[in-house]
Parts: C-alpha cells; structure tokens; sequence
C-alpha cells in the first residue's frame, strides 16, 4: 500500500482544492500516470501518480480542500483492489430477518412532524434565531470558474454573472470575490419561519448574530436581512484585508531575513554592447520567434557563465553546510497580476545557449500569468533572478529565495550620458543604455570580495561579448 499525499505546490503554497480524480476505485495506475487535477493559489494542474499500482481508497472527493501533506488516496495491489472492489460494488448478503408486527417508530427517533393548521394570521417573529438562514443559491453561468472562486460564491451567495474578472481571459480570481463583497456584503438570506415543536430545540443563527430585527412579514413575503460587510469603510480610508498570499509571502520573506545574514551589493552596466546586437536583430527575432527580445535572456546567459567561475554563489545552505551545486537550475521570480510572485525555473541553463534561454524565460512566464505551470516547475532552482526593471524600477533589494544563498534584481536599464573610450583610447561623453544589477547574499556563503567579483564578472560579459555569435 503506499498513500497519496497532496504535494508542495509552490514555495508558500500550504492547500489545495481537489478539481477532479481521473481514476476511480479499483482502476489501475501507472507510474507518472495523470491521478488528480489539484488548483492552487498559484497552478491549476495534474498531478501524476508516484506509484503505479490499484487504486483502492479516496479519501478526498472533488471540491474539498485541505493541506499540503494530506492523504488524498491509496494505491495498492491488484489483489487488494480486487477485494476493495468486490467488497465496494457487490450487495451485501444478510440474513432474512423473522416476520414481526409493525411497530410504530419512536418520537425521538423522527424528525417533529408539522400537522397542518387552520389558516390564521401570521405571528411576527421576535428574533432571528427562530428562523432558519436559506442560501440564496448562486445563479447559473457557464463562466470558467477555479474551485476556490465557486466555492466562495457558493458561500455567500453570490451571482456570478455581476461579477468582474481581472485576471487571464477576464477570468473571475479569488481577489475579484473578495472586492465585490468588501463593497457589497454576501448575499442576502431569507428567513423562513419555522414551525415550533414542543421538544425541538432552539436553533441559533451563526454569528454574527443581529441583536435587534423588525417584526417580519406574513410568510408568504419573507423579510431580508442584509449580511454585514467584511470590512469597514469611510470617504478617508479604505480596509483591504490581506490575502492568503499576502500573508504566506511575508511569512516566507520574514523568514528568510531572520535565516540568512542578508548583505547587499549594486554593480552598474552599459548595455550598448548588447544593444550593438540585440537592435539587429529584434524586429526578425520578433517575427520568428513570436515575442520580443528583451535585455533579461542576456543577463540570464551572463549570469550562467560568472556562476561558473563564483560556484559558491550557485548553492544552498543546508544546516551548517554549503551545498555547491554543479548545475544552474535558473529561478525567474514572474509578477502575477499584482497578486503575488511565482519562480518558474529555467532547467540545466548552463548548457543552452541565449536563444534557448529565451524561449523558456517567454513560455514559463506565460504559463505562470496562466496558472498552467506544473508543480516541478516552480521549485528546485539553484539561483534566482527578480526582473524588477521591467516595472521600472532603478535600484532593489530583493530578499533571498530560501535555500539559495544570492538573488538578482535586474533594475530598469535607462538612458544617461556616459564617459565612453573611443577606438585611439581616447574618451568622450556618450548617451548609452545603462541599468544597475543589485545583488541580495547570504553572508555565511562567503565575504563581499566573493560578490563583487561575481557582479564585475557579469558586467564585463555583458558589456564586451560578442553577442552576435549567441544569436
């Protein structure tokens, strides 16, 4: 027997929402095999089996939510499927029972009957705790919705066709329910009454409860109770609750401040090196590869080769040890529509070349602003870049990605005068592309010589290789 576990979906990923089982009890798997559909705060993706095997146990049905590490499922044998099987699809065999009267069921055995009344006029109800709350149900829509969106629509009672989405496809994200009910409440609930039985208890209303209501109409025109907001507002001020992501995010970046000796050094370089090739040929890099030829697969590829010469940089801090890592697994921390970061990470970047690096820095960060990247490929990189320039921003401290020992920012590359050397070796003032790379480290890794020789190393490949070879 080996039991199913819902993985680690990302660095602050701590649930996930089962979408969808591709087997059912007693079907068999391979190894690798598509098992469960799992959506996140991050991916939406299937996750394959670890084991090949039968499936014998779901403990998870579609819809339900729970933690990382969880217990989803059970692959075992054949023969034990065979038995779970057997024991789940045939009809159970009982004795035949004797033949005895009738006997009338016991009154606690039995939900309170209500027998029907003479029509009399309707009594006003003193409090909302002797109504029952029914859920307006959500109205139909064929939108695509991720089981965390249909979920909270569900719980309040929301219409989802008033509904705006801000993400991918204008597709509807958990922050978008969270506006509209910040601005109006959940739905409204119905309070039907209910009819009173001798030795029935009382049943309370979830809090929050409402102290005071008006007496209610005749039933057949309930009275509506509005919901209270989630938060509170005034003309001065605003109230966002943070969002789960929010808080993981923090949780992760506090972390890793009280865990590394973060220390910080900045290197300025001119790109006109780069511009002399990157200019040539953009528009037919344009045409040909389907996006556009931006500065960061340069910095990528110079970054990979001064990793080679400054290993220790390329590694993590395991207890008290430096793990070097003798491959470049290349981190690319992506925006997500302003609702947090996933790292997408670019597989053994030590032996592509520029135009494959490229390729795979456009098609991951596509598919993370999707939500279509796969578990394994948002964890295990070796080294990360923060592509923070592309927001414009001139000089960032990025905070180490746990349990790497040094991260990039690659600031906005402006245009500024410069003191250029001409080709007698004299100098001249110049309006050249130049941009600053500021690198976050782990004191413990090594000392601030080891840094600025790494960063002096990715300046000068990136200021005097012959990038045209690369393309």
């Amino acid at each position: 027997m080996a039991d199913i576990t819902l993985p680690q979906l990302g660095e602050t990923v701590t649930e996930g929402t089962i979408t969808r089982w591709f087997k059912k009890v007693g079907d068999t798997v391979a190894a690798d095999e598509p098992l469960f559909e799992v959506s996140t705060d991050k991916v939406d993706t299937e996750v394959p089996s670890p084991v090949a095997g039968t499936l014998t146990e779901i403990r998870v049905k579609e819809g339900e939510t729970v933690s990382v590490g969880t217990v989803i499922a059970v692959v075992g044998s054949a023969s034990a499927s065979a038995s779970a099987s057997a024991s789940a699809g045939a009809a159970p065999v009982v004795a035949p029972a004797p033949i005895v009267a009738p006997v009338a069921p016991a009154p606690v055995a039995q939900a309170p009957v209500v027998q029907p009344e003479p029509i009399r006029a309707a009594q006003p109800v003193a409090n909302v705790a002797t109504a029952t709350r029914t859920q307006l149900p959500a109205n139909a829509s064929n939108k695509l919705l991720s089981p965390v969106v249909r979920r909270l629509v569900a719980d309040h009672g929301i219409d989802v066709n008033v509904l705006v989405g801000t993400g991918p496809g204008n597709r509807i994200t958990r922050e978008d329910v969270l506006d509209y009910i910040d601005k109006n409440g959940s739905a409204p609930q119905i309070l039907a009454p209910v009819a009173a039985a001798p030795t029935a208890p009382v049943i309370q209303a979830p809090a929050p409860v409402v102290q005071t209501a008006k007496a209610v109409a005749p039933a057949s025109q309930p009275p509506v109770v509005q919901a209270p907001k989630l938060t509170q507002s005034s003309e001065r001020e605003t109230i966002i609750p943070l969002t789960k992501i929010r808080k993981l995010t923090a949780a992760h970046m506090i972390m890793s401040q009280a865990v590394s000796a973060h220390a910080f050094s900045v290197v300025e370089v001119d790109y006109a090196n780069v511009d002399a090739t990157r200019n040539q040929v953009k528009d037919q890099w344009k045409q040909s590869e389907g996006f556009a030829l931006t500065y960061l697969p340069f910095i990528a590829r110079a970054i990979v080769d001064a990793l080679t010469e400054y290993p220790n940089l390329n590694a993590s801090i395991e207890d008290d040890k430096l793990v070097v890592h003798n491959y470049v697994d290349l981190g690319i921390a992506v925006d997500i529509e302003f609702n947090g970061l996933l790292v997408p990470v670019v597989r053994s970047a030590d032996g592509k070349r520029l135009r494959a690096i490229a390729r795979e820095i456009s098609d991951l960060a596509t598919r993370a602003r999707g939500r279509k990247l796969t578990p394994d490929e948002i964890q295990g990189g070796t080294f990360t870049i923060s592509n923070n320039g592309s927001a414009g921003s001139v000089l960032t401290m990025p905070i180490i990605n746990q349990p790497q020992v040094a991260i990039i920012s690659t600031d906005a590359i402006i245009r500024k005068p410069v003191v250029a050397r001409l080709s007698d070796g004299s100098e001249s003032i110049a309006i050249h592309p130049v941009g600053n790379l500021a690198m976050s480290w782990d004191h413990r890794a090594f000392d601030g010589a080891y840094a600025a020789g790494f960063l002096a190393k990715v300046k000068r490949v990136l200021e005097t290789q012959d990038w045209s070879a690369e393309i």
